[in-house]
């Protein structure tokens, strides 16, 4: 594993750490995704994780980079995505959590990711965390500088299978104690025939919520939720299209509401 300064991480050949889409929307709307990408730093090769293994969802979430983008373009909202693998290091875990650098996702072992320095450390979070979290609470304090109180929404996808087990959700919706979009959304998207909704399945923002709802949501009162779609829905370029028409058919409205927007602690 070389070690590298965060000043050398990211070179002239490296994607940006964070992908802004759509920055002139006009929404009071802000989508984010975490795991938009399965990219590595040259500086730190493979990770000893063979590239067929970056590629599925232990490296990103597959699918949600394409439905964000075409949201965002739907509601005409501003979106930020990651630019790297979560592998590299996690936009949407707590540093001082030991999944943030994993050496082991889902089974597969990360060998890059083990005896890291404080300095290797520092590298990923310097040249890869921190730049995504700034660009967003950057854009949610130009919103509120403007008077605006926006809703934050945070794409993911997961994989249909987990530990053997299959999971029948197609979409799930995490949300904690804010019930200005999560109740609506899970009303909607209940109204739609054929869908199996899950309310905090396969995953809970109760267990506890991520670290990009809870420090651009939760704790700042605006109006929040993730929304989990499962991967074999999103994996193409057609199912992402319909999934980016269907939560802009449904989300349209709830985020439109004047009454959600204001600044409510739970």
């Amino acid at each position: 594993m070389p070690i590298v300064s965060s000043a050398s991480l990211l070179g002239p050949d490296d994607p940006a750490p964070v992908e802004t889409c759509q920055a002139g929307g006009r929404a009071p709307l802000l989508i984010t995704c975490d795991h938009a990408s399965a990219a590595l730093p040259r500086a730190l090769g493979d990770l000893g994780v063979p590239p067929a293994q970056l590629r599925e969802h232990i490296g990103w979430d597959i699918g949600a980079a394409a439905v964000t983008r075409q949201l965002a373009a739907r509601l005409d909202a501003m979106a930020l995505l990651t630019g790297f693998s979560r592998l590299v290091v996690d936009c949407n875990r707590r540093l001082e959590d030991p999944s943030s650098i994993p050496l082991v996702s889902d089974g597969i072992a990360v060998p890059g990711n083990r005896d890291l320095s404080a300095r290797d450390r520092a590298a990923r979070i310097d040249a890869l965390f921190l730049p995504y979290h700034g660009a967003v609470a950057a854009r949610l304090d130009v919103f509120l500088a403007g008077g605006v109180i926006p809703a934050v929404i945070s794409i993911h996808s997961f994989t249909p299978v987990m530990n053997g087990r299959a999971r029948p959700w197609h979409i799930g919706i995490l949300w904690d104690k804010d019930p200005r979009i999560a109740v609506p959304l899970l009303a909607a998207l209940r109204a739609e025939a054929g869908l199996v909704v899950g309310d905090n399945e396969p995953y809970s923002a109760r267990e506890p919520v991520g670290y990009t709802m809870r420090q651009h949501g939760v704790d700042r009162g605006l109006p929040h939720v993730s929304i989990e779609l499962r991967q074999d829905l999103v994996a193409d370029a057609a199912g992402a299209a319909a999934w980016a028409e269907r939560l802009a058919r449904v989300l349209g409205p709830i985020v439109s509401a004047p009454a959600i927007h204001r600044v409510e602690h739970y």
